[in-house]
């Protein structure tokens, strides 16, 4: 569903428009004093990225990079790359850990 945002020329109010489809007909009328004089805004945007794509298009993903360590997704990153490289299924409890950690909880034993 795309929204469009459209600045009224009377009081100059923005207005975010949601439409069914890039297609549909639309009539944006001002949310604050219903005029109908409405100019469509250029609207920022933003696109979601899998970890593996911020690491393979950003020096986040080197970890010789300074901004490496200051990545929460980097936390156990070397752990999860090893037991892939041998072939081995990660233990739920070191799965859990490093999920914690990424969101910010210590693991335990670090708490005290």
């Amino acid at each position: 569903m795309p929204i469009y945002e459209y600045k009224c020329d009377s009081c100059g109010a923005l207005t975010s428009v949601f439409t069914k489809s890039i297609s549909s007909l639309v009539e944006a009328v001002c949310g604050d004093c219903d005029g109908m004089d409405m100019q469509r805004m250029i609207s920022s945007f933003s696109m979601g990225k899998t970890t593996q794509s911020v690491h393979e298009s950003s020096t986040y993903g080197a970890s010789n990079s300074v901004d490496y360590y200051s990545d929460p997704r980097n936390i156990g990153r070397h752990v999860e790359e090893g037991f892939k490289r041998h072939g081995l299924d990660m233990p739920q409890g070191v799965r859990d850990s490093i999920e914690s950690a990424r969101s910010g909880e210590l693991p335990k034993g670090l708490k005290e």
